[in-house]
């Protein structure tokens, strides 16, 4: 039950990644007044949430 917990959590951090990343580099402009888009800083910070979503991903899969 745990692991699958720790894998959806994991999903959805990555997914979160990609949004971010997708708001900062203007391909994903919701909502429209957004202070993330065309904004460059949230692309790293999205591609760090993807990493650390796809690590806890990883990890879940180990338990």
């Amino acid at each position: 039950m745990t692991r699958k917990i720790l894998m959806a959590a994991g999903l959805l951090i990555a997914l979160m990644g990609l949004i971010w990343m997708g708001q900062g580099s203007g391909m994903f402009p919701y909502p429209e007044q957004s202070f993330m888009i065309n904004d460059r800083s949230w692309i790293w910070w999205g591609g760090g949430m993807i990493l650390a979503g796809l690590g806890l991903f990883a990890a879940a899969r180990r338990i």
